[in-house]
């Protein structure tokens, strides 16, 4: 029985956090919190009668506490590019799996860079960017892709209703900012490129009732590392409506509020996926309410699959290569509804 493990969730009184340790909850698990701040984790374990751990990153020997008979870890706690070394390091010494949240496109590259050949030798399960960027689009174009072998593009459209960010988003694209030296980043011709150009800016023809909405172009998000990781497709684009990218920069754009029972914001969503071959075009829609409340079924089923044994890999892997794309989308219906479209 898979449920009732225990599964340490590093980060776990930040926003995304705490919506992950809910989620294990209502699947059966129970989670262990952990985190660099040891009065917020002493709040939530007293809201919460669970179990707290404090650790930091520069600390391998709290890890291994935190970690300690768990069967696995969430690390929600960015910047990732500062976190996700040592809490992968961490689970290896463990012999547990490993699976975050991770939006930043360079800390993402890394975990394939530093890891694949460790992982693989010991057959461990490490999966970066289980989450709205990077792991959903990513499960979208694997299954628009279907019985395809190549594509020539693929292409992930951010239709949001808005975008409040949370002080973890901002912390984040700060340290993405200067990791770049201020510059953009984008996937073309089979790699990441660095522009200091303006990015394009065009209408893109959303579903209904959606509909044509002005986007940044080459707005990359992580979908970049996690796509072309394992598709042969050498020209990976992804967009954001205009509207939620002027939010997301505005210094001023409060952070997410509740309006649900669940604690999820009013935001919704909707991700437009096409992938081309030929001539020819398949896509695939989801769409759903929160793009940071989403994170978490996201990496929980990732979580689930990975300790029943339903993954196709070991090794670091991101969801479409390790899942099965179509039926791990379909897990989520509770929280998403995904269309295909020849």
């Amino acid at each position: 029985m898979i449920y009732r493990m225990m599964v340490t969730v590093f980060g776990a009184y930040g926003h995304t956090g705490r919506f992950v340790v809910a989620e294990l909850r209502k699947r059966g698990f129970t989670p262990v919190l952990s985190g660099r701040d040891a009065d917020k984790l002493s709040k939530l374990a007293a809201e919460t009668g669970l179990e707290a751990r404090p650790a930091s990153v520069d600390d391998p020997a709290a890890l291994d506490r935190a970690l300690a008979g768990t069967a696995a870890v969430i690390n929600c706690a960015g910047p990732f590019a500062t976190t996700a070394g040592p809490v992968i390091e961490a689970a290896l010494r463990a012999g547990i799996a490993y699976v975050d949240v991770a939006a930043e496109i360079e800390a993402n590259a890394d975990t394939f860079a530093h890891f694949s050949d460790r992982a693989r030798a010991a057959g461990a399960v490490i999966v970066p960017a289980m989450a709205f960027f990077g792991g959903l689009g990513d499960l979208l174009a694997t299954t628009a892709m279907g019985d395809w072998t190549s594509a020539d593009e693929a292409h992930v459209a951010y239709g949001l209703s808005n975008w409040h960010p949370t002080e973890g988003t901002r912390a984040a694209g700060a340290v993405s900012r200067e990791r770049r030296d201020g510059r953009r980043v984008r996937y073309a011709n089979g790699r990441l490129e660095y522009r200091t150009d303006a990015p394009p800016t065009l209408d893109w023809a959303f579903p209904e009732p959606l509909g044509t909405r002005p986007v940044i172009g080459e707005f990359t998000m992580a979908d970049v590392v996690t796509i072309p990781s394992h598709l042969p497709i050498p020209e990976v684009r992804t967009y954001m409506a205009a509207e939620a990218a002027r939010e997301l920069s505005s210094p001023d754009t409060p952070a997410p509020a509740a309006v649900d029972e669940h604690g999820r914001s009013a935001q919704t969503f909707l991700v437009d996926v096409i992938v081309r071959s030929g001539g020819k075009e398949r896509r695939v829609v989801a769409r759903g309410q929160d793009i940071y409340a989403i994170t978490a079924p996201l990496a929980v089923e990732a979580v689930h699959r990975i300790l029943s044994g339903q993954i196709r890999t070991t090794g670091v892997a991101s969801a479409g290569q390790i899942f099965d794309a179509p039926d791990f989308l379909r897990a989520l219906s509770p929280y998403l509804t995904a269309e295909v479209h020849a």
